[in-house]
């Protein structure tokens, strides 16, 4: 399976009400922060703009060499960054297990 189909799949297995309450939201997949190489994903808000979640493939794969603990791995970055999306905090984050 493709990366990008990792990123979409977490996104199909949200619950229909999560689901429902995205608006105005882009999730896309590049290779790599050029401010920080390591980072997994990435939440952007900016005013009169989409909002924007980034996951990157490069840090992810080579973190995660095995495929499964890939696709588990890409399933929490999107869970994570989706949660920054709806409020939550990095504490609350680390609290329940999606740091």
């Amino acid at each position: 399976m493709r990366f990008e189909e990792h990123v979409q799949r977490a996104l199909d297995e949200l619950p229909p009400h999560i689901a429902k309450a995205l608006e105005n939201l882009a999730v896309v997949v590049e290779d790599e922060d050029p401010d920080d190489p390591d980072l997994f994903g990435l939440w952007e808000s900016h005013p009169l703009l989409p909002d924007k979640i980034t996951i990157f493939r490069k840090p992810l794969t080579a973190a995660f060499p095995d495929p499964r603990e890939l696709e588990e791995e890409i399933r929490i970055t999107v869970l994570h960054e989706l949660a920054h999306y709806f409020g939550i905090d990095e504490d609350r984050l680390d609290e329940l297990g999606y740091s």
